[in-house]
C-alpha cells in the first residue's frame, strides 16, 4: 500500500521549506541592499527592475510597491520603472535583435551612473538579466540581485546577491516577492521611526 498524499501536508512541508529559505536571505546583504535603495532615493535616482516570467511580475510589482508604498513626506519618493512593463518595447527588441537584448537595450537608453537596478532571475542565468546586469555595472549603477537556488551566474555579477535557496523555481519566486513586501514594509518603519 502506498503512501497517500494530502494537500495540507504537501502544502505544510512547502510553507516550512520556504520559511527556511527566507531565514538564509537574513544576512548583511539585505542591510546592504536596503542601504543602496535608501541613497537613491536620497540623491534622486531611479530604481529599475527586471524579469522574466513570474520574476517579470515581481519586477513590476515591486517597482509599484517601492514607488506607491513607501512615500514619505519629507524623505520624499523612489522613483522607479520596469524593464517588462513597456509591452511594445520588449517585442520590438525581442523581434528586431533578439530576446537576450531586451533589457539591456533599454538599459542603454534609460540608465544613468547612480541608478539602480534591481535584477531578478529564479536561475540566475537569464541572458537577458545577466547583459543588462553587466551594463548597469559598467555605467556606474549598482546592482541588487533577487536570485534563486544557488544563486547562478548573476550571483558573481552583482553588487549585492539575496539569495532564496528554495528547492524549485515556486519557493524562489514566492521569496522574492515576501522580500518585496518586507523590505518595503521596513523602509516604512525605518522612516516613521526617524
Amino acid at each position: 500500500m502506498g503512501v497517500r498524499l494530502t494537500a495540507t501536508a504537501e502544502v505544510g512541508a512547502y510553507l516550512m521549506e520556504l520559511h527556511e529559505a527566507m531565514r538564509a536571505v537574513l544576512t548583511p546583504a539585505l542591510e546592504e541592499a536596503v542601504g543602496i535603495l535608501l541613497a537613491a532615493r536620497e540623491r534622486g535616482s531611479s530604481v529599475y527592475f527586471c524579469g522574466n516570467g513570474g520574476s517579470a511580475s515581481t519586477a513590476s510589482h515591486w517597482a509599484l510597491d517601492l514607488s506607491k508604498n513607501t512615500r514619505h513626506p519629507v524623505k520624499g519618493r523612489f522613483r522607479t520603472g520596469c524593464l517588462v512593463d513597456n509591452l511594445g518595447l520588449v517585442t520590438a527588441w525581442s523581434n528586431d535583435d533578439g530576446y537576450d537584448q531586451v533589457f539591456l537595450e533599454q538599459a542603454r537608453t534609460l540608465l544613468r551612473p547612480g541608478d539602480v537596478l534591481v535584477a531578478i532571475s529564479g536561475s540566475g542565468n537569464s541572458p537577458n538579466v545577466l547583459l543588462a546586469a553587466d551594463y548597469a555595472r559598467e555605467v556606474g549603477c549598482p546592482v541588487i540581485g533577487l536570485i534563486g537556488f544557488d544563486g547562478g551566474r548573476l550571483k558573481e555579477r552583482v553588487d549585492v546577491a539575496l539569495v532564496v535557496p528554495g528547492r524549485n523555481i515556486e519557493q524562489a519566486e514566492d521569496g522574492h516577492l515576501i522580500l518585496n513586501h518586507a523590505i518595503c514594509t521596513a523602509i516604512k518603519a525605518m522612516d516613521a521611526a526617524g
